[in-house]
C-alpha cells in the first residue's frame, strides 16, 4: 500500500511538472485571465480523467497535457487551442457534453471540441466510421483550422506513444496516419510534423526497414557532418563578409522519405546522393519586399563556389506553394563530385515552412496570396463538405475527394472580364463552368479559350482566359465524372445524376418487394446484402437501380433464391455470407474455444469453416505478415500488412480488418517471383538454375532472361512454402558470381515488393 501510495505521488509530481512547463512555454503571449483560463481547462481536465489510465499504465492527464506541449511548442497556437487541447478527450470519455464546454469556456472552445469529438452509433455494413469521423471533424474547418491543427497535435503524440498498442492497433493507427494526417499535415505546411508522423508509420508498419535507414543513417553521421562543414565553409565566410547575419543547417533528409526513394528508385541507401539538404537562412529586415533580393543575393554567394544545375532551380520565393511556403531551392555540384541541394529562405519564411498555417498570424501585415492560397483551399474544403452531408454513404467518397485535394497543384484563369479564377491543375472548361455557378455547370455545351471554340473537356492552362457557352437543352450525363476533377463540380454532376436516378431506384426497391413476397423470401437487411452481393452491384441502391432500369431482369430473383437456398444447407461461409468485421471475429472465438488467438483468422486450419483468399494485389506467402479483409462481395482476402493497399484499407474501414496469420501445410506452395540483376557472364544462367532446382528442390513456373550490353536481368516464378524458404533461396543466388542484387516482386503483378 505505501509502495502504491508513493507512485501515486510522484505521479502527482510529475503532472505539475507537465503542467508548469506548458505554462512556461505559453507565457510570452498570454494576457489578461488568459492564465486563469488555461489553469481553469487543465483543472478540469485532471478531474474528468482522474480514474483513467493510458493503455501504457499512465495516467490518462500525460496525453491532454501533451498534445498542448505539443499546439504551444511545435505548432505556435495560443491559449484557446490550448484550452481545447486539454479538453479535447472529455466529452468522448466522460460524462461532460457539449453544453457544458460552452457554458465554462464557451462557444469558440466548444466549437472545436465537437469538432474532435467522434462519432457514436451503429454504421451500416459497407461504410467507414473512420471516414465519417473524419469528416465530421472537418465540418469545423472553415470555421476554425485549430480543430485540424489540434487533431495533428493528438495524433503525433498517439503515434509517439504506439508502443503500448497491440500490432494490429498500431497498423490500423499508422495507416491512417499516412493515408490522411501527414498529408493534410503537408498540405496546412507544417514540414516538422507531417515528416514525423512519416517516420512514426515507418516504424510501425515495416519496422525492419525503419531500422535498416536509421542505423545507415548513424553510421554515415560523421562522415556526412565532415562533408556539410567542408561545404558550407566558404559560403559562411562570404556570407560574413556581405553583412548577413545567417544560420546555414545540414538537415538530413527523413527516414520515410529515404526509404520512399530507395523503394521507388529500387536503389540501395548507398546509391542514394541526396540524402541531406543545406539550408540557408537570413535575417531579414520588417519590410517584406527586400526577402527575395537578400535570398537572391545568398544565391549568388553560393554560385561563385558551387556550379549550380539549371534544371534544378525552383523559385518558391515568387510563386509559393499552396501550403505558403516560400523558399529558393538549388542543385549544386560540391568539390567531391556530388549533387547538394541548397534551400535559401528568410527565418520569417522558415518558421512558417516548419510550422506553416498557424505562423502565418505571427507575422502582422501579411496577408498575400501565401495565406489566401491557404484560405482558398479552405474554402473548397467546405464547399466539399456542403455536399451530402446527410448521406453516410457518401464518407468514404468525400475522403477520396478530399485527399485528392490535398496533393493537388493551382492553375490561374481568368473570365472574359479578366477575373481571376484558382482551380485544380488539370481542371477542364466544364470545371470551370461549376466553378462560375452549378447552373452554368449543368447547362455547359463547349467553351471558347482565347477566341477559339474547344470541348467541355479542354484542359485549363495557365493564363487561359475562358468564356463559357451554354444551352437550355444541355444536361449532365455519367460520363461528366470522368471529364471534371474538381470536388465542387463532381459533386454538383453527382447531385444531378442521384435525382434523375432515385425514381428508378424507388420503383426498382417496390418491385423487389413484391417478386420477394410471391417467392416466399423474408426481405430484410440480410438478405438484401445478399441480393446485392448476388448480383455483383456495389450497394444496395445500385441493386435497386439496375432492377427499376431493367438492367436485371425481375426474374432473376428466382436464381436467387436456388442459390440461397443451396448455400442455407451448407455449414461453410461463403464469400456472400460472410459479415462484418466485429461478427466475423466472434464467429471466429465460437469456432477457436479458449485458445489466446481466437480472434485471428489461421490461414490454412480454417479453410474449412471460412471462404477466403490471397489478395492478388500484394500475392502474400506463407510467414509474411498478414492481415485479413472483410470485402462487400468476395468474402475474406488475406493481404501482406506491406501491400500497396494496405494504408488505405486501414485507414478508410478498420471495422473491416482482422487479424490474420499462417497454419498452412508443410507441403502448401505459393508462387513467388525473384528479379536478379547483374553482370553477364558464361554459365551464370546454369548456375542461378543449378540452386534453385538442384539444391534446393524448388519448381520454376517461368524464367525470362533479357541482356543488353553486358548487363543481365532475369525474371523468374516458382513455388516456395513460405518466406523461410525465399530468403534461403535469396542469400545463395546472391552469392553467385556475376549477380549484383535479388529482388522478390509479385510473380502476378511483375511489381517489386
Amino acid at each position: 500500500m505505501e509502495a502504491i501510495a508513493i507512485d501515486l505521488e510522484q505521479e502527482r509530481k510529475e503532472i505539475l511538472k507537465k503542467y508548469r512547463k506548458l505554462l512556461r512555454t505559453a507565457k510570452p503571449f498570454l494576457k489578461d485571465n488568459d492564465a486563469k483560463l488555461i489553469k481553469k481547462a487543465y483543472n478540469t481536465s485532471v478531474e474528468a480523467h482522474q480514474d483513467m489510465r493510458r493503455r501504457s499504465g499512465e495516467p490518462y492527464i500525460y496525453h491532454p497535457l501533451a498534445v498542448a506541449q505539443i499546439v504551444v511548442e511545435e505548432i505556435g497556437l495560443g491559449t484557446t487551442a490550448i484550452v481545447s487541447a486539454l479538453l479535447h478527450d472529455v466529452v468522448e470519455d466522460t460524462d461532460m457534453t457539449i453544453d457544458d464546454i460552452d457554458r465554462l469556456f464557451g462557444k469558440k472552445v466548444a466549437q472545436i471540441i465537437d469538432g474532435l469529438t467522434k462519432i457514436s452509433g451503429k454504421f451500416e455494413y459497407g461504410t467507414s466510421q473512420q471516414a465519417e469521423n473524419f469528416r465530421k471533424m472537418l465540418l469545423t474547418l472553415s470555421d476554425d483550422v485549430r480543430v485540424i491543427l489540434v487533431k495533428l497535435a493528438d495524433r503525433l503524440h498517439n503515434m509517439r506513444t504506439l508502443d503500448s498498442m497491440p500490432r494490429d492497433k498500431q497498423l490500423k493507427i499508422a495507416s491512417e496516419t499516412i493515408f490522411i494526417y501527414a498529408p493534410l499535415a503537408h498540405r496546412l505546411g507544417l514540414y516538422a510534423i507531417k515528416s514525423e508522423l512519416e517516420d512514426l508509420y515507418l516504424k510501425y508498419a515495416e519496422p525492419d526497414a525503419y531500422r535498416a535507414v536509421a542505423r545507415k543513417l548513424r553510421e554515415t553521421k560523421t562522415t556526412r557532418d565532415r562533408f556539410i562543414a567542408r561545404f558550407t565553409d566558404p559560403i559562411g565566410q562570404d556570407l560574413e563578409d556581405a553583412g548577413f547575419k545567417y544560420i546555414i543547417k545540414g538537415r538530413p533528409k527523413s527516414i520515410y522519405s529515404i526509404w520512399n526513394k530507395m523503394r521507388k528508385q529500387n536503389k540501395p541507401f548507398e546509391e542514394i546522393y541526396d540524402l541531406f539538404a543545406i539550408r540557408i537562412i537570413v535575417d531579414s529586415p520588417p519590410e517584406f519586399e527586400r526577402e527575395k533580393a537578400l535570398c537572391w543575393q545568398a544565391y549568388s554567394i553560393v554560385t561563385d563556389h558551387y556550379k549550380p544545375n539549371p534544371d534544378r532551380l525552383k523559385d518558391f520565393l515568387s510563386t509559393p506553394r499552396a501550403n505558403g511556403y516560400q523558399s529558393l531551392h538549388s542543385t549544386v555540384m560540391s568539390k567531391s563530385g556530388q549533387w547538394v541541394e541548397v534551400q535559401i529562405r528568410t527565418s520569417r519564411m522558415d518558421e512558417i515552412a516548419e510550422k506553416g498555417y498557424a505562423a502565418h498570424w505571427k507575422y502582422k501585415g501579411n496577408d498575400t496570396k501565401v495565406r489566401g492560397n491557404i484560405e482558398l483551399w479552405i474554402n473548397q474544403v467546405r464547399e466539399t463538405l456542403e455536399n451530402g452531408l446527410g448521406d453516410r454513404t457518401a464518407a468514404i467518397e468525400f475522403l477520396d475527394e478530399f485527399r485528392s485535394n490535398l496533393f493537388s497543384e493551382e492553375v490561374f484563369v481568368f473570365t472574359p472580364k479578366g477575373d481571376l479564377k484558382v482551380l485544380q491543375r488539370g481542371s477542364t472548361a466544364l470545371d470551370f463552368a461549376f466553378d462560375i455557378h452549378s447552373q452554368v455547370g449543368i447547362r455547359c455545351m463547349a467553351a471558347k479559350v482565347g477566341g477559339t471554340l474547344v470541348p467541355i473537356s479542354y484542359v485549363l492552362s495557365n493564363g487561359d482566359q475562358v468564356e463559357i457557352i451554354t444551352s437550355n437543352k444541355q444536361k449532365p450525363n455519367e460520363d461528366w465524372l470522368r471529364i471534371v476533377i474538381t470536388s465542387k463540380a463532381r459533386a454538383r454532376i453527382k447531385d444531378y445524376l442521384k435525382e434523375e436516378n432515385r425514381r428508378y431506384e424507388t420503383d426498382g426497391r417496390q418491385m423487389v418487394e413484391k417478386k420477394l413476397k410471391i417467392l416466399g423470401l423474408e426481405i430484410n437487411h440480410e438478405v438484401i446484402n445478399q441480393l446485392r452481393a448476388f448480383f455483383e452491384a456495389k450497394t444496395p441502391t445500385d441493386f435497386f437501380y439496375r432492377i427499376g432500369k431493367g438492367y436485371i431482369p425481375l426474374d432473376d430473383l428466382k436464381k436467387f433464391k436456388r442459390y440461397k437456398e443451396s448455400k442455407d444447407r451448407k455449414s461453410k461461409i461463403g464469400p456472400e455470407e460472410v459479415p462484418d468485421g466485429k461478427s466475423l471475429v466472434s464467429f471466429l472465438k465460437n469456432i477457436h474455444g479458449d485458445r489466446a488467438d481466437s480472434d485471428t483468422l489461421l490461414i490454412g486450419d480454417d479453410m474449412d469453416k471460412i471462404d477466403y483468399k490471397l489478395a492478388p494485389c500484394c500475392n502474400p506467402i506463407g510467414g509474411d505478415d498478414v492481415f485479413g479483409f472483410v470485402t462487400i462481395n468476395e468474402g475474406i482476402k488475406i493481404h501482406r500488412t506491406t501491400c500497396p493497399n494496405a494504408a488505405e484499407l486501414m485507414a478508410k474501414h478498420g471495422n473491416r480488418v482482422i487479424k490474420a496469420k499462417w497454419e498452412s501445410k508443410k507441403d502448401e506452395a505459393f508462387l513467388a517471383g525473384l528479379r536478379i540483376t547483374g553482370t553477364d557472364r558464361m554459365g551464370l544462367v546454369n548456375d542461378v538454375t543449378r540452386i534453385i532446382s538442384n539444391e534446393l528442390h524448388i519448381n520454376m513456373r517461368g524464367l525470362t532472361i533479357d541482356t543488353q550490353d553486358g548487363v543481365f536481368e532475369g525474371d523468374i516464378k516458382l513455388y516456395v512454402q513460405d518466406t523461410k524458404h525465399l530468403d534461403i533461396l535469396i542469400k545463395k543466388l546472391e552469392r553467385v558470381d556475376g549477380v549484383y542484387k535479388v529482388l522478390r516482386f509479385d510473380a502476378n503483378l511483375n511489381v517489386v515488393l
